[in-house]
């Protein structure tokens, strides 16, 4: 896996689900995922999905009321076979070429993301 960072100009919008709830189901990704309270409910650059509340805490950081950026590293390498991996929310289906993105640098807390996407947002650390 190699390293990489989120790209300058590429924040979210973020709102913590911060209500009495039990939280909500969504179909998204070929699955079932579930937000909790407490979990933050996000837009990235108009792709909408809920973040794991402790996870969101850790690798985020705010910019200004209501908008955040990543602030950590992620580990992630492409897929060679279409498969599914399991996150905090469900699990994601994803197709050979696209990327398996890991907050952890063990490969934990980890989630696919498209190769345009993956791209489109985050940069090397490597040279």
């Amino acid at each position: 896996m190699r390293e990489y960072r989120r790209k300058k100009g590429t924040s979210v919008i973020a709102v913590r689900l911060d209500l009495e709830t039990e939280g909500f189901a969504y179909e998204k990704w070929g699955s079932t995922q579930r937000c909790k309270r407490g979990d933050w409910l996000v837009n990235n650059q108009g792709d909408v999905y809920t973040v794991d509340a402790e996870t969101f805490e850790r690798t985020y950081r705010m910019v200004s009321p209501g908008v955040y950026e990543k602030c950590t590293a992620v580990w992630a390498e492409e897929a060679a076979k279409p498969g599914a991996i399991q996150t905090k929310e469900g699990s994601t289906e994803y197709e050979a070429g696209d990327y398996l993105v890991f907050n952890d640098p063990n490969g934990k807390d980890g989630y696919a993301m498209k190769r345009g996407t993956f791209h489109s947002l985050y940069e090397s650390l490597e040279k």
